[in-house]
């Protein structure tokens, strides 16, 4: 059992950031981590085309529970916040990605925007920027078309690996650090990807779940037949796919404008579990507990992100944002949550095992 115990609120210096920049429904414009000490965590937040970072401490605290399990934070100060240092975009920045090197104590932070410029900076363990650039990489066809929503995977298994969705060109772009090594043709615009973090058989696994539309498609980088797709799953017509994720067991999740987390089986690709309305309104984030993989971290259209055990159908916890959200993610490896919404407000949840739980939650005024 999942539980959050404690809960804190954070004031974010509006003189950082007074006026989030627009998102999309699927806005994926936020990463958290955690510090090695797990004292405190960094909060990277994209806005425009700057990504700004916010310190939080992650003492304990009380919580409050409110109705149906609803919990309520409690306010606390940010330690720290800055610009990240690094080469600015030029148009408005889609997603954000953290993600672990294979190097001890180093993480990638790679954000795109909406024409497809991808940047990757190295980062140091206790959040600092280090003093270089990984890689930059312009769009294949820079100059062409026009923007929209972008989306952003490392591979778990080969961290300078990298698959980069485009909605509006409707293309995946699979990189090698700066090296293009494919481009993969979608048929419908999509909404959401990840590489799926493990096979059957224990193999390890090149395969890339992409929502798009109605459908989820599965595309193997190692194939070169069907443009490399092996295989579509539809959805019901005109019921949109917002989210896909997938688990440690190589479960795949998936959700959308039907409001049902459906669950599939990577041995078959046949849905093992059905939520039914486990959202009240749309459901645009997805995220499998690192803890306990039969849980899962829903975020809705209507501020709200549940807790739930999706083989039970069961909701555990959730809490509220102010507002619509603006990006919403966990950390690879930890049950930390962050969301952050355009009125401002930033939330990030420490969840845990049994009775120890956290949670914080940032306005900005």
């Amino acid at each position: 059992m999942l539980e959050a115990k404690s809960l804190r609120k954070a004031a974010v210096p509006s003189s950082l950031l007074e006026y989030p920049s627009p998102g999309n429904l699927q806005s994926t414009r936020l990463a958290v981590n955690v510090n090695g000490d797990g004292s405190s965590c960094w909060v990277y937040i994209a806005s425009g085309c700057y990504i700004y970072k916010i310190q939080i401490s992650m003492e304990d605290s009380l919580v409050n529970c409110g109705k149906e399990s609803l919990l309520i934070p409690e306010q606390t100060q940010v330690m720290h916040s800055s610009l990240v240092n690094r080469c600015p975009h030029r148009s408005e920045i889609q997603s954000v990605v953290l993600a672990e090197t294979e190097s001890a104590g180093c993480l990638l932070l790679g954000s795109v925007d909406s024409y497809g410029h991808l940047i990757v900076s190295k980062l140091d363990p206790s959040g600092e920027d280090v003093d270089r650039l990984t890689f930059s990489v312009l769009p294949q066809d820079y100059g062409v078309g026009e923007g929209g929503w972008s989306g952003l995977s490392f591979s778990p298994i080969q961290w300078s690996m990298a698959a980069m969705a485009r909605s509006f060109c409707k293309s995946i772009d699979v990189y090698d650090q700066d090296i293009h090594l494919r481009t993969l043709r979608t048929l419908w615009y999509p909404s959401s990807l990840g590489f799926i973090q493990s096979s059957c058989n224990g193999n390890e696994s090149s395969l890339l779940a992409v929502t798009e539309g109605c459908q989820l498609t599965l595309w193997d980088l190692r194939m070169k037949e069907n443009g490399g797709c092996v295989h579509r799953i539809c959805g019901s017509v005109g019921d949109i796919l917002y989210s896909v994720c997938s688990s440690s067991t190589g479960n795949v999740a998936v959700g959308g404008a039907d409001r049902t987390l459906t669950i599939y089986d990577p041995r078959r690709w046949t849905a093992i579990s059905r939520w039914v309305h486990c959202s009240k309104y749309e459901i645009t984030g997805l995220a499998f507990s690192s803890i306990d993989s039969d849980y899962i971290y829903i975020q809705g259209v209507d501020y709200e992100v549940l807790c739930g055990q999706w083989k039970e159908s069961k909701k555990e916890f959730s809490f509220r944002g102010d507002s619509n959200w603006l990006g919403f993610s966990k950390c690879p490896n930890k049950d930390v949550l962050g969301g952050w919404c355009d009125s401002g407000s930033i939330f990030v949840a420490d969840v845990h095992k049994g009775s120890e739980a956290h949670m914080v939650e940032g306005f900005a005024n």
